[in-house]
């Protein structure tokens, strides 16, 4: 007669998952963007872990949350499995018949920078599927199922991440118009007159350009605002105000004299466009496609 006792059952991996995403990102609020879900659904996970194991992971505290002891320990070695899980994961995805290459962007990435050099970009790993994916923050490469990112930031304070990262090109910023509105702004002032065009993601830009340029802005953040950068850029084209352009973006129209320049300071920014990568061994089409990135700029 055979016997099945009953077996002890470990914690669910969703909450492994969630006290490992809290620990790396210092709260459960940032765990809860990264794995798509609320903070409560995190909250809920982790005080299930902690009943499971019979001790606290984190303090609660009216600014936040921080790791105890025990959780300060342990999050290191589930920092390391989750990792090593991430990167067999993305061994098996490659096994695939048909190879991709997946790139998660910045939606005026992608759009603006991005989709004018696919064609060289698919030419240059013949027989391989590009996948774009528009995202309003960068993925984590380690876990997410994306081989390559471009995002325009910083880059990363930690060593560990910043050698996963590649600068493309740094970037600056300028005021641009269309050539028929450009023509009637002659300085400072008239640009103090004109309608200015804003980017939800960048709100700050134009208040940021005149303070380095020395320029007197009142109202600074007066005027229309567009939720992508693509959309304000493509209303500048057509005449409907002054953008501040970030270089690296519409380089493209600049060169077609699609938008021009209006003779005003141009402004370094501390961000540039970023390449991220998992780190690694990495396929030799991926190698590739790299090389085609920065050949690209």
């Amino acid at each position: 007669m055979s016997v099945s006792p009953p077996r002890p059952k470990g914690p669910p991996l969703n909450a492994l998952r969630a006290f490992e995403a809290a620990a790396r990102l210092g709260g459960f609020a940032l765990a809860a963007e990264e794995l798509s879900v609320t903070p409560g659904a995190v909250s809920q996970h982790i005080r299930a872990l902690e009943d499971w194991a019979g001790v606290a992971l984190f303090e609660r505290r009216a600014q936040g949350v921080r790791l105890t002891p025990e959780g300060a320990a342990l999050a290191p070695r589930f920092a390391r499995a989750f990792d090593a899980m991430g990167e067999a994961v993305r061994e098996l995805q490659g096994l695939r018949p048909e190879p991709v290459i997946s790139i998660a962007a910045l939606p005026s990435v992608a759009q603006l920078w991005l989709l004018p050099r696919m064609a060289a970009l698919r030419a240059a790993v013949p027989g391989v599927r590009l996948s774009v994916t528009a995202l309003e923050t960068p993925p984590n490469l380690r876990r997410e199922l994306f081989d390559l990112s471009l995002f325009i930031g910083a880059v990363s304070d930690d060593p560990q991440e910043a050698a996963r990262q590649e600068v493309l090109a740094r970037d600056s910023l300028v005021p641009v118009a269309a050539p028929v509105l450009a023509e009637g702004i002659g300085g400072a002032a008239d640009l103090a007159r004109a309608t200015r065009l804003h980017d939800a993601s960048w709100e700050g830009d134009w208040a940021g350009w005149a303070e380095a340029a020395g320029v007197a802005l009142p109202e600074a953040g007066a005027g229309p605002r567009y939720s992508l950068y693509a959309l304000a850029a493509e209303e500048a084209r057509h005449g409907a105000g002054v953008l501040l352009g970030h270089r690296v973006l519409i380089a493209g129209m600049l060169a077609r004299d699609e938008l021009v320049t209006l003779g005003l300071p141009e402004v370094a920014s501390d961000a540039a466009l970023i390449l991220g990568h998992a780190g690694g061994p990495k396929r030799a089409d991926l190698t590739r496609l790299i090389a085609a990135l920065r050949a690209a700029v």
